[in-house]
């Protein structure tokens, strides 16, 4: 049974591990404002310059479920400590870099500090008390939207007004100062580590199904859907997953433990998190997008980076507002609920957009990134609490890690299909194709459709009542009760 936790300093470590998720969320977005100016800045072209981005998409991809594993073998707090590690020294290298192939070994140093946030989650099962933990995971979670939304603002800022290089060393900065804090103030709580050797070839399986995945998905706009390396790429990922699989479930010592995964409430859980993933990126494309076309289309809103940066910041502080709201939703009828209603809330967003296309004022916009900033912040507090209820305490990290995972693979599946989207449905304005306002409308009304399918899928996870799991299998997962369904 878990043993009780020190309530003292509880906050303090709460607001230490959502600030390590906040700059780690930052570190996603902040070259966003340079998208344009990459190219020039780092003398290559832009197909070249995109890989800054991919880098860290598929860095993180493959990382954030080896980090868990270690977390679990460990200590989640060392493993947290050594995960800031290379997001201090890929800032530095993104800071120094001149030419394109150090940006992306940076870019891609950044991305394997990505596993912060599950690591930070699961950290609080250990050290925070068993009343503040749904809360607290709600606030840890939210972390993730205050960071991207900060992060447009903050890095279109300096990059208006000082060297783009700033950007990467205030990273490197914060990166130290996170680090520092979570050294001093929070406590490795005793944990209960995992014994075994740690799966290398089924990190090296599920490191080959990621990258054949995401390279496909994120790259095949470019390259083309039928071109041979995108279908080589997909046909590596349909030969290296079901082999991942094969080997994980006959390993002593899985990097994944499938059996666990497989757990109705886990893997229902996860399928719902692809579907929030994608839900929650799609506007994210759309809406600034909106904002920044020229007022000429009849849609757009000829806002600067700058201006639809700050338009979109209140979504992320929503986010961090409505936390404690979900977390008092989720302990009276427990986190399924909070995530099926998460799901409503997203669908509700994208379904006032579609009037509020073509308006003049962004008014109406920030309303849909508000109310869309809701509903994520609903889901992604409960999904933490709906995968601690079913995994024993020893697999905590590698469980959050994985569902982390999950939520990436839907959003890299919502930029291409978006994209897609986008870039069929276009229209001419002085000799450029630009997204017109049906492919705008068109990307809303998927987005409404599967934050639906996320509603719905949410409702129908099975979580058992944790007062007859610990009467018939006193098991540790069924010493969870801040995180498991609520009884009627």
């Amino acid at each position: 049974m878990d043993s009780p936790k020190p309530d003292a300093g509880s906050g303090r470590i709460v607001g230490i591990l959502a600030f390590a998720g906040i700059v780690a969320a930052i570190t996603q977005t902040l070259v966003v404002p340079l998208i344009g100016e990459l190219p020039t800045l780092l003398d290559t072209s832009a197909s070249n310059a995109s890989w800054v981005i991919t880098a860290t998409l598929l860095a993180a991809a493959v990382v954030t479920p080896v980090a868990g594993r270690l977390g679990d073998m460990y200590g989640k707090k060392r493993m947290l400590l050594v995960s800031l590690l290379p997001l201090i020294l890929g800032s530095v290298v993104c800071a120094l870099s001149s030419s394109v192939l150090p940006m992306i070994a940076g870019r891609g140093l950044q991305g394997m500090g990505m596993g912060v946030v599950p690591l930070g989650i699961s950290l609080m099962r250990d050290v925070v008390p068993a009343e503040k933990l749904g809360s607290s995971i709600a606030i840890m979670s939210a972390s993730m939207g205050v960071g991207g939304a900060l992060g447009l603002p903050f890095a279109a800022a300096i990059a208006e007004n000082t060297s783009w290089r700033v950007l990467f060393w205030v990273v490197a900065a914060l990166s130290l100062a996170v680090g520092t804090l979570i050294s001093v103030f929070v406590p490795a709580g005793g944990e209960n580590t995992t014994a075994g050797r740690f799966d290398v070839l089924g990190a090296i399986g599920l490191g080959t199904a990621l990258i054949s995945l995401l390279l496909a998905v994120s790259k095949g706009a470019d390259w083309g859907w039928g071109s041979g390396t995108t279908l080589g790429l997909f046909a590596v990922t349909v030969v290296a997953l079901p082999a991942w699989g094969w080997w994980e479930l006959r390993s002593a010592d899985p990097l994944v433990d499938l059996r666990v995964t497989a757990r109705p409430q886990v893997l229902m859980t996860n399928a719902a998190s692809i579907l929030v993933g994608f839900a929650m990126y799609a506007q994210s494309l759309v809406i600034p997008q909106l904002m920044q076309l020229p007022k000429e289309t009849g849609y757009g809103l000829g806002e600067s980076m700058l201006a639809m940066g700050l338009w979109m910041a209140p979504a992320g502080l929503m986010m961090m507002v409505m936390s404690p709201v979900g977390a008092m939703l989720s302990a009276k009828s427990g986190p399924r609920i909070t995530l099926s209603v998460g799901g409503l809330i997203i669908a509700v967003g994208y379904g006032i957009s579609l009037p509020l296309i073509g308006s003049t004022s962004p008014w109406g916009l920030l309303a849909v990134t508000i109310v869309c900033g809701t509903g994520v912040g609903f889901a992604y507090g409960a999904m933490p609490a709906l995968i601690m209820g079913a995994v024993p305490q020893s697999e905590t990290a590698s469980a959050n890690s994985f569902n982390s995972l999950m939520r990436s693979i839907g959003s890299s599946v919502s930029a291409a299909v978006i994209g897609v989207v986008l870039a069929q449905m276009t229209t001419d304005f002085g000799g450029f194709a630009l997204p017109s306002e049906a492919g705008f409308r068109a990307a809303m009304m998927i987005g409404c459709g599967v934050g639906l399918a996320a509603a719905v899928v949410a409702f129908l996870i099975p979580v058992r009542p944790v007062e007859a799991d610990a009467v018939v299998e006193p098991t540790p997962e069924a010493h969870a009760p801040e995180v498991s369904e609520a009884k009627a």
